[in-house]
């Protein structure tokens, strides 16, 4: 069976996600009742409202409260069902801020240069869900304090956590782009992601 994923856009909104999705052996959907999908899966996009995880607006940009009350409210049905999550980039933010942590506003050294991504070995942790030597890098944003029930798995040199999961559901979150990552770990990762839904 073809598990379905939840995306909260369209293959033209998210082209790259749906591309990866079908690549590893899912099937992306966003029409319907979210709740029928064996998955979801945030994407990657602007930042989230900093009073969301109690601060005051430093350095964030690109709002947009709809989009941060949808993902919130998804997080809260697909949690509850115990069904799995993969957050990335700014989906990895959302997941933490749902579980009661915060965001770095504004870091240096992640962003995109002049269009295209950065490239930073990464530390991963014994056990993690997904082994990477490198990653991608396209953020000016990052977890800072872990959400209740979150562990970081990966890192980088200079300490940005790279990869989290909640120790007691099946939700991951990975601030790099496994969607658009040119070697063998960005599809590992969808494909042990899909593994889950069958757990």
């Amino acid at each position: 069976m073809v598990p379905a994923v939840w995306i909260i856009g369209d293959r033209a909104r998210f082209p790259n996600y749906w591309r990866a999705v079908e690549r590893a052996g899912g099937r992306p959907r966003c029409e319907g009742v979210p709740e029928d999908c064996a998955a979801l899966l945030l994407p990657g996009g602007g930042d989230m409202e900093p009073w969301r995880y109690g601060q005051e607006n430093a350095a964030s940009r690109n709002l947009d409260p709809a989009r941060d009350a949808l993902e919130l409210d998804l997080l809260e049905r697909f949690a509850a069902l115990k069904k799995p999550v993969l957050g990335i980039c700014r989906g990895m933010q959302s997941v933490n801020v749902f579980f009661g942590g915060t965001l770095l506003q504004d870091i240096p050294g992640h962003e995109q240069i002049n269009g295209v991504d950065r490239m930073h070995p990464v530390r991963t942790a014994p056990g993690a869900f997904v082994a990477a030597d490198a990653v991608n890098s396209a953020h000016h944003q990052a977890v800072d304090r872990l959400g209740a029930g979150l562990r970081a798995e990966q890192w980088v040199p200079d300490g940005v956590i790279e990869a989290i999961r909640h120790t007691r559901l099946p939700v991951w979150g990975v601030q790099w782009h496994p969607e658009r990552l040119d070697n063998p770990a960005g599809e590992r990762l969808f494909r042990a992601f899909l593994g889950l839904c069958g757990a």
